[in-house]
């Protein structure tokens, strides 16, 4: 037997208020809205929905895990989610490959890649 992912969850405090930004970033809408969990139906192309899940303590220190997007413009995309909301905290580059480090409203870690030629 083998498990297969169901969806991608984000402690938050606000899980109605986060939503808000991820529904606007992914094009997307809440699904689900169970009070202190929320789920955003799966992005088109996607397949995979968003949990948003309300939890007591503050994140601290960096995400052990996090969501890696990739668009066709990259610096477009950064813009647009910094104008939703979301903060710019770095820029990568390794041969082949570009990503900008971003944190959504309540400072959850995500980036957005492209391939570099």
């Amino acid at each position: 037997m083998a498990i297969h992912m169901g969806m991608i969850t984000i402690d938050c405090a606000d899980p109605q208020g986060l939503a808000r930004f991820w529904t606007a970033a992914l094009g997307t809408t809440v699904a689900d809205d169970y009070g202190e969990f929320v789920v955003l139906a799966p992005p088109p192309g996607s397949g995979l929905p968003l949990g948003l899940q309300r939890v007591p303590e503050a994140r601290t220190g960096k995400n052990r895990v996090h969501i890696d997007f990739g668009g066709d413009d990259r610096k477009a995309e950064v813009k647009r989610l910094v104008e939703l909301g979301a903060k710019e905290v770095a820029e990568h580059e390794v041969p082949g490959l570009a990503w900008t480090v971003l944190v959504d409203p309540e400072g959850n870690e995500f980036c957005v890649s492209e391939r570099v030629h």
